[in-house]
């Protein structure tokens, strides 16, 4: 069957496509930056830290497949994927609302840490809901041509969101709102930020809504070449990964490093500097308060040098070559933690991890997207997104005993880190693409 041709799409017909994962990442941004901070204010020992970052990779290995599944199901006044991206936005904003709160309602410690836990399985649940149709939207409705654009414009925005996600804290703290609180309440700075993060959101995902009109059904199957045969096929999860291309499972061995390794980052980057550059590992002191600005300062270099690595990314000729080159570039950042003792000095770091960061955010997504039918673009990159979630969920569970391993420094966690991405960039090299691109 000859499949009708998507037409080119206009500069600000992509950006639309994309814009409201600028939201979608401050969210995701002032998570990763300040969990760790969170649970430690409220009194979580440092070797059960990454127990607390279980939740959100589990949220969304199943939220993310089902979501996939069910959206290239359905259609509706506002289309296919819109719906969820609005339902899980909605979750989101109402749990970042509470979720810096925990310390402030007058509980125990034990019931805090609860409602914490809570709260975050409900914002990764949100997270995940509204960020996967925006992947898909790209998918469903951009040309070959212009996959490569729409996916850099992707990037640039998730880099956006994050750098104003991450220095949202040191902002607030800048301008006079309060970076300390007593002992087991969370800093005004913090409380502020995910207020703010939250009125963005809903301002981004409400552009999106207004902004995008998704293909109709026959549209959509005359552009992806979905026949009537094909349309009355059952289909599940198990049965696609069982018949999933060779690419997914080598793109995914590979995703299993990378993502382990920053798993890794997000929960002892706070630690650890406060450690290495401040002196202290007291959770309440003023010393590890402002090493977690700094977090969201270190995080926001990393977005920039995501975002610059990525313009240079299409230049190289292989794209297994500039794969491999990131995740080593990403190692040495990782690794060069233990001997930056100046604040600093650490841009450096978090420059070169950025590096891993670009390709591992539109790489994998552009080999798979390319191998994979119309029909099921959802579903295989909802499953897809398991390969990230999975290596988060194991790297979680064994934290605590490798930290002990390590001799408690929670630097020593980010240069195990850095291996793990020498060992990625090894396996990029089992990935075989149907034609390697020149």
């Amino acid at each position: 069957m000859n499949l009708k041709a998507k037409p080119d799409l206009s500069f600000w017909k992509l950006w639309n496509l994309s814009f409201g994962f600028f939201g979608v990442q401050i969210a995701y941004a002032l998570q990763s930056a300040n969990i760790s901070r969170i649970f430690a204010t409220l009194g979580a020992d440092p070797h059960n830290l990454s127990y607390f970052w279980i939740l959100p990779p589990l949220a969304g290995i199943i939220v993310q497949p089902i979501v996939g599944s069910a959206s290239d199901k359905t259609w509706t006044r506002f289309g296919r994927r819109i719906p969820y991206l609005f339902i899980g936005a909605f979750v989101a904003v109402l749990v970042m609302c509470l979720l810096p709160n925990a310390g402030s309602f007058g509980m125990t410690v034990t019931t805090a840490m609860m409602f914490g836990l809570v709260s975050l399985m409900f914002l990764d649940t949100g997270v995940n809901m509204a960020m996967q149709p925006f992947k898909m939207l790209v998918g469903d409705m951009v040309n070959e041509k212009q996959k490569g654009l729409a996916y850099s414009i992707q990037s640039f925005l998730v880099n956006a969101g994050s750098l104003l996600g991450y220095l949202l804290p040191l902002l607030f703290t800048a301008v006079g709102i309060a970076n300390v609180a007593a002992p087991g309440i969370i800093p005004d700075s913090v409380i502020f930020s995910f207020y703010i993060g939250a009125a963005i959101l809903v301002l981004c995902v409400l552009y999106t809504v207004i902004k995008v009109k998704e293909m109709p059904p026959k549209e959509y199957e005359e552009f992806h070449g979905i026949t009537e045969a094909e349309k009355k096929e059952k289909t599940n999860l198990l049965y696609l990964l069982k018949h999933a291309p060779k690419v997914f499972w080598t793109v995914g061995l590979v995703q299993f490093f990378c993502w382990a390794a920053f798993m890794y980052m997000w929960t002892y980057t706070n630690g650890a500097i406060a450690d290495t550059v401040w002196g202290t590992t007291d959770a309440h002191s003023e010393g590890y308060q402002n090493a977690g600005n700094w977090v969201g300062v270190l995080f926001a270099v990393q977005a920039v040098g995501s975002v610059l690595w990525a313009i240079v990314l299409p230049f190289f000729k292989s794209r297994r070559f500039s794969y491999s080159l990131s995740l080593v570039l990403g190692g040495i950042g990782f690794i060069s933690t233990l001997f930056f003792h100046n604040q600093y000095m650490l841009f450096i770091s978090y420059f070169l991890i950025g590096c891993a960061w670009a390709a591992m955010l539109a790489i994998p997504f552009t080999i798979l997207t390319n191998s994979i039918s119309g029909k099921n673009m959802g579903a295989y990159l909802g499953l897809f997104n398991g390969t990230i979630c999975i290596p988060q969920i194991a790297a979680a569970v064994v934290g605590g005993g490798l930290l002990h391993l390590v001799g408690g420094k929670q630097v020593n966690m980010l240069v195990l880190a850095g291996i793990l991405l020498f060992i990625g960039a090894c396996c990029v090299y089992l990935v075989k693409e149907k034609r390697e691109v020149k």
